[in-house]
C-alpha cells in the first residue's frame, strides 16, 4: 500500500492528524521535522536562525529523500517541503499527497510563535508572504485537497480515510 503524505501550512494540523490517521489506518507515522532535528542535533528555528532559510530547505529536502522503502507509512512532511521539488517528485513516487488547506486567517491565529516555530523563512518574509509563495506548491502536488478548519480533528482524520476509500486508495 501506498504511503500517505501530508502537506500544508504550519498549524494545519499535520503532526496532529497525522499521529490520529496512522493509528486509525495501522500505518506507521513520519514526521519529517524530528528527522531532521535528530540527524542535525538542532532545534529547527536554530537551523533556520544560524544556517539561513536555503540551507534549511536543502536539509529538509536531504531528510526527504533519506526516506526510502516504506509503505503502509503516514508522513508529516514540514510545511516548506514544498519548496524542493526533488523532495516532493520523491515522496509522489509512492505516495498519496494529502494538501491540509488552511485559509490565511486560520494560518495567522494558529501560528503564535513564528520566530520559535522552526518556519523556514527570510529575514524581511512575513507569514503572509510564506502563505502565498507556498499556497501553489501545495496545490500543485496534491493528490487530495482537504479544507481541515471546519471540523474536529477526529472528524478530518474520518473524512481523509472516507476520501482515501472512495478513490480506491486504500480498503
Amino acid at each position: 500500500m501506498k504511503n500517505i503524505i501530508l502537506i500544508g501550512m504550519p498549524g494545519c494540523g499535520k503532526s496532529t492528524l497525522g499521529v490520529l490517521l496512522a493509528k486509525t489506518l495501522g500505518y506507521e507515522f513520519i514526521d519529517t521535522d524530528l528527522i531532521i532535528q535528530k540527524n542535525t542535533g538542532r532545534l529547527l528555528h536554530k537551523i533556520v536562525e544560524e544556517d539561513g532559510k536555503e540551507s534549511f530547505l536543502d536539509i529538509e529536502r536531504d531528510a526527504i529523500l533519506t526516506l526510502t522503502q516504506s509503505e503502509n507509512t503516514i508522513i508529516a512532511t514540514g510545511g516548506s517541503a514544498v519548496l524542493r521539488e526533488e523532495a516532493m517528485e520523491h515522496l509522489k513516487k509512492n505516495g498519496i499527497v494529502v494538501y491540509l488547506s488552511l485559509p490565511y486567517l486560520a494560518v495567522s491565529k494558529r501560528i503564535r510563535n513564528i520566530k520559535t516555530r522552526g518556519i523556514a523563512f527570510g529575514e524581511d518574509e512575513t507569514l503572509r508572504d510564506i502563505y502565498n509563495q507556498r499556497l501553489p506548491y501545495y496545490e500543485r502536488y496534491a493528490d487530495i485537497t482537504m479544507r481541515c478548519d471546519l471540523a474536529s480533528v477526529e472528524k478530518n482524520v474520518t473524512r481523509i480515510v472516507d476520501i482515501l476509500r472512495k478513490k480506491g486508495y486504500i480498503e
